[in-house]
């Protein structure tokens, strides 16, 4: 939002001149947000967002010439921070397109329906889509200057044992899904530590989400509940209305679910996994920070550190926004800056950097 202005503005990327209308008129109907641009497709929308800075686009998939999907990484890179909401018709939960949209960076999706539906139900979604993403808006990094320390830690680091590690928590947001998918599937199938994941998602996009990363990892994946047990060679991931904590048992570890306020704003944090992980596991904790905007994650990494523990941050090179994980390699706590495909290698040697 502006300075001075209440508002939080919004630029729609639709080819249908009746659509931008309908949506237009229920977004300022709304009370929060002004439409600042309307355009028909992406190229004017690229355009536009060169001279124009705005909190949300409200973007369409299906549309002539360059489809919403093949704009989106471009949109979130010139869109300076702006979040993502896609409209569409063929934008469901679980759908394809839902998906290849939320790996490449969307923050949420919403159907859209026919022209005589806007009204009523459509129109307060839309809303209260537009008022989650303000009230979750984690701030762009700005450019950062690596300490000398952390720039050679952007060279691989040997894969010596020092001691393995026995968890690893890996906290993502915009661009996460795509490099996640690039860290697990350089798993072996025998690989046998228990993985924990916070993705910054909608809440009903959980069940696909875990869905697809069991398919990516070839493993189980589920969809964290309170008191699940930690099992080796499992995957679990942070349902969207809820932090995940691990707290110690008499044969490893289970999840409790947390829906406090993190500091960091988000839901789920990456901290509260972070700091449960080393109050638990200690040096045999691994924490992986990849693509997403603001810090989430920063103060658990700390803490890990402190802990003896290693994190491991995605290189600024093949990250959509480099916000989580420059925020800890600029603080001095990467125990190394990797790409997603050398973060896969790393772990599946079981093996901390040094």
């Amino acid at each position: 939002m502006s300075e001075g202005d209440p508002s939080a503005s919004v630029l729609i990327v639709d080819d249908s001149v009746v659509a931008r209308a309908m949506i237009s008129r229920a977004i300022e109907a709304g009370g929060d947000f002004v439409v600042k641009g309307a355009v028909a497709n992406a190229v004017a929308a690229l355009g536009f967002l060169r001279d124009s800075r705005v909190d949300i686009i409200v973007l369409d998939i299906e549309m002539p010439g360059v489809t919403g999907l093949v704009a989106l990484p471009n949109l979130i890179v010139a869109g300076r921070g702006a979040k993502v909401l896609i409209v569409s018709s063929v934008a469901s939960d679980g759908a394809a397109a839902t998906i290849e949209a939320l790996a490449q960076g969307a923050a949420d999706t919403l159907v859209k329906p026919d022209i005589g539906d806007f009204a009523g139900k459509f129109s307060g979604a839309l809303v209260d889509k537009l008022r989650r993403l303000i009230a979750r808006e984690e701030p762009p990094a700005g450019p950062v200057s690596l300490p000398a320390a952390v720039r050679k830690a952007h060279v691989p680091p040997p894969l010596e044992a020092v001691g393995g590690f026995e968890i690893i928590a890996i906290g993502a947001s915009t661009g996460g899904i795509h490099a996640l998918s690039q860290v697990l599937t350089g798993l072996p199938s025998d690989f046998p530590v228990p993985i924990l994941v916070t993705q910054h998602l909608p809440p009903s996009f959980m069940p696909y989400f875990a869905a697809q990363l069991a398919t990516m990892a070839g493993r189980p994946c589920d969809v964290a509940t309170d008191h699940m047990r930690i099992r080796p060679g499992r995957i679990i991931v942070a349902p969207g209305d809820a932090h995940i904590r691990v707290v110690r048992t008499s044969d490893g570890g289970a999840i409790r679910l947390n829906g406090d306020p993190a500091r960091s704003s988000c839901m789920p944090s990456v901290d509260p996994m972070f700091e449960s992980i080393a109050e638990v596991y200690g040096s045999r904790a691994l924490g992986i920070v990849l693509s997403g905007m603001g810090r989430d994650g920063s103060d658990g990494a700390r803490t890990i550190i402190a802990r003896g523990g290693s994190i491991v941050v995605q290189d600024r090179e093949s990250s959509v926004v480099w916000g989580m994980p420059g925020s800890i390699a600029t603080s001095g706590n990467a125990s190394a800056i990797l790409s997603p495909s050398e973060i896969g290698q790393l772990i599946a040697r079981r093996r901390r950097p040094v």
